[in-house]
């Protein structure tokens, strides 16, 4: 008998246990099973090829994120103490017991951040002025920047204050002067009459805190001087140590090298140039910077990794080619080291031009690391390489864990590498089109043109996780800008201006700068194209869980190398659309600036404020974190004599003119719902759509008939008190001061208020708290205004 006769029908006979007879809650267990057991075995995989040592700046970087984000510091003998008991349990852990010690080491290096975090702190001691004031000012000049309209801005190092004395005058000022006819030199100690105000909050709560960048920054204060200043000193006089005298002197040569180059270079042309060298980027116009902002090319202005990797490849590539046109010398000595060597320190010396910035000062160390590698035959381009060069800035400078800058470059540099780290392991195929030689040179220009493509949309895309959290918008054309600018950067700019600085000593760097700006004109007029297309999408504010889950998503894509990265791609995905589908936070109904002389109403789809002309630095913070594009400017009221205080004195209304206020304020608020109708110098009044008044006053003398009439008063004026008699909601300079901007929403359970700051016990908000009149510091732990019920 044929066995294969009979074999079919034994199969047939075999019970079989269908997957439908199977309950649905025990398969999708089993599924759940399968992928745990999967994902344990691939962790145990990325364990095992060094990929958790990559982790080591995310943990650090956490750690001082939350020393920073928190409400008050940490205890630092707590935190020295729990630092030790980790560095012992590291220790005295076994390396067979890898979990334990992985979970020890994570718990180190975020402890160990918000040590780091504290130190920074402690060395900064950056006194901040307290409130704006007009006072006389007496320093010396650190550093320089011309803007290319005859105006100058200036670090000064402050000897002294008067008329009035500041009892807590800021070590360093940044301040502008207008009208000098010639600038001054660095060294030079200049006196004149200055308004002073603090680093600006919040625009509104939940924003950008420049008080906190200016405070690691040593800047106490901005400002401007009435008229020109006048050199007290007629000699320069010379910086202390010799630290400092090198820091002068560098700060010499980068001004001299600034003014030379526009000297060669007119106009923007000759500003975008300099800014490549030297980071000096106020001179280049208003109209050329916001071109390159809206196509997507603000990049390229400041020094950062790009511009790095541009002249360290640049050299490199150069000295090798140079070196092996020598057969001796490629023969007997390692050409690739000594090239390395030679843009090592052709980057040393960039970095030491450029002013120090943040963004220089990470892709120095970065593209040193890099560089360094060579000389000991390791892969310059690699992930292990990054995650070093984050944890050398992160320990030098751990404030910079939440600055743009710092996330949007390692966002963009680490999904190039791990991009870059995929492409070495595709599978390569047969391609015989590519031995035909008239094919060759169409290849290497496709290759070079689709190489910065993906590097363009990988770039673009790692970043604009980044840009919607900062900035609240996203460039729509920044690839096609990129892929048209970016040649003309690569071949034409960095080759001829690297040329022209090795050539300025001797004096003949100018024909090298007219091929530099040559390529710069082509860029701008990349930028201005690109900009007039349109393209900028403002996305608002998102819900405060959505940056840290994306971000989670982002490392475990970039970071991982088995299929658990789709993991973070999945996060990402799913944390985007959660927020595309889930209801929103409410939009507020009345914004306040920290000073209160801006407020806006927000309706419908447009905002109106008090100010035909508001200050743009803060009004369009607003518009894009509430995606407000149009603006309802107030209706002024005819002129009429508004009431002049005697000299010296303060304005004080009869009960005849408070009685006429009181009607005016009454018919403005009627004629105009939700839009402001002002009587310039006086008041400004508007009808909300519930119905409640809001009323500014420019003068306390005003403030009697605004609580008598308005639900809601707002003052820029600095009052001791802060209720109206009438139980209107008062906000003054002085409550502004503490709470910083505010956001007011009218709900059914009352006004809800929201500040930027609820306390301020934190070193870059103390400054908020400080009383001049008492020289003391008020209770800075409870915020001054709270929610009504009314």
């Amino acid at each position: 008998m044929d066995f294969a006769d009979v074999a079919p029908r034994a199969i047939v006979t075999q019970p079989v246990r269908t997957q439908a007879a199977v309950p649905l809650q025990w398969r999708l267990i089993g599924i759940a099973k399968q992928h745990a057991e999967s994902s344990i075995r691939m962790a145990g995989e990325e364990a095992g090829h060094g990929r958790l040592i990559l982790f080591s700046p995310v943990f650090l970087g956490a750690g001082a994120a939350t020393w920073f984000l928190a409400v008050s510091d940490f205890p630092a003998i707590s935190l020295g103490l729990c630092l030790f008991v980790l560095l012992l349990a590291v220790a005295l852990c076994g390396y067979g017991r890898t979990k334990l010690r992985a979970t020890l080491l994570a718990l180190l290096l975020f402890a160990g951040g918000m040590l780091s975090a504290q130190v920074e702190t402690w060395r900064a001691r950056t006194l901040i002025l307290d409130s704006a004031v007009t006072t006389t000012v007496t320093g010396r000049i650190e550093r320089r920047e011309g803007d290319g309209r005859g105006r100058w801005r200036y670090i000064l190092a402050v000897t002294g204050t008067d008329a009035p004395e500041i009892k807590r005058p800021p070590k360093r000022i940044s301040v502008l002067v207008r009208g000098a006819t010639q600038p001054f030199e660095l060294g030079d100690v200049i006196e004149g009459r200055a308004r002073l105000t603090p680093p600006a909050g919040p625009a509104l709560p939940h924003l950008n805190d420049f008080a906190f960048s200016a405070y690691f920054d040593g800047i106490g204060a901005n400002g401007f001087f009435y008229g020109a200043p006048k050199k007290t000193a007629s000699q320069p006089q010379q910086a202390g140590s010799f630290g400092e005298a090198t820091l002068e002197w560098l700060y010499r040569l980068r001004s001299g090298i600034g003014d030379r180059i526009r000297s060669v270079l007119p106009g923007d042309t000759g500003a975008f140039a300099a800014s490549l060298v030297t980071d000096e980027r106020r001179a280049i116009s208003d109209e050329t910077t916001e071109a390159l902002r809206q196509s997507g090319l603000a990049h390229i202005i400041a020094i950062s990794g790009l511009n790095m990797a541009l002249s360290a490849g640049i050299f490199f590539v150069g000295l090798r080619v140079i070196l092996s046109l020598f057969p001796a010398i490629a023969q007997a000595w390692p050409t690739k080291k000594i090239a390395a060597a030679g843009a090592l320190a052709a980057v040393t010396a960039y970095y030491l031009i450029s002013g120090f910035a943040v963004s220089a000062e990470r892709a120095f160390i970065m593209m040193a690391i890099m560089l360094v590698a060579v000389f000991f035959d390791r892969p310059s381009i690699s992930l292990r390489n990054v995650a070093l060069s984050a944890l050398v800035i992160l320990a030098v400078s751990p404030s910079e864990v939440l600055g743009p800058s710092f996330q949007m470059s390692f966002a963009a540099t680490l999904a190039l590498v791990a991009g870059y780290d995929l492409w070495k392991v595709r599978p390569m195929r047969e391609n015989a089109f590519a031995k035909l030689p008239i094919l060759k040179p169409v290849l290497m220009i496709g290759g070079f043109f689709g190489g910065i493509f993906l590097t363009s949309l990988i770039g673009g895309f790692s970043t604009a996780l980044f840009s919607i959290d900062h900035f609240h918008r996203l460039t729509a054309y920044g690839l096609p800008a990129n892929l048209a600018a970016m040649p003309v950067i690569s071949f034409i700019v960095m080759p001829a201006g690297m040329l022209a600085m090795l050539l300025m000593p001797f004096g003949l760097d100018g024909p090298m700068w007219q091929i530099a700006g040559f390529g710069l004109d082509l860029v701008i007029k990349i930028a201005k194209t690109v900009s007039s297309w349109g393209g900028n999408i403002d996305v608002g504010r998102l819900p405060g869980w959505y940056f840290p889950t994306a971000v989670f998503g982002f490392l475990l894509l970039t970071l991982l190398r088995t299929r658990l990265r789709h993991a973070g791609t999945a996060i990402v995905a799913v944390s985007t659309l959660a927020v595309a589908l889930l209801p929103v936070e409410a939009m507020p109904d009345i914004t306040i600036a920290e000073d209160g002389g801006l407020v806006a109403v927000v309706d419908g789809e447009a905002i109106a404020s008090n100010r035909e002309k508001p200050p743009a630095f803060i009004f369009e913070q607003w518009q894009r974190a509430l995606t407000m594009e149009e603006h309802r400017k107030p209706f002024m009221l005819q002129a009429v004599n508004v009431p002049a205080a005697p000299e010296g004195k303060q304005l004080q209304l009869s009960r005849d003119q408070q009685d006429e206020a009181r009607a005016a304020m009454r018919h403005a608020a009627a004629s105009s719902p939700s839009r402001f109708s002002c009587q310039k110098g006086a008041w400004c009044t508007a009808l909300l759509g519930n119905g409640k008044k809001l009323t500014i006053i420019d003068n306390a003398a005003y403030l009697g008939p605004a609580c008598d009439t308005a639900d809601i008063v707002v003052t820029p004026v600095r009052l001791r008190f802060d209720h109206c008699r009438s139980g209107a909601l008062l906000f003054t300079g002085e409550t502004l001061r503490r709470t910083g901007s505010i956001e007011l929403r009218f709900t059914d359970k009352g006004t809800e208020i929201t500040t930027a700051f609820d306390t301020l016990r934190r070193p870059w908000m103390r400054h908020r708290a400080y009383d001049w009149r008492s020289d003391s510091f008020a209770d800075a732990s409870t915020s001054p205004v709270s929610d009504s019920g009314e």
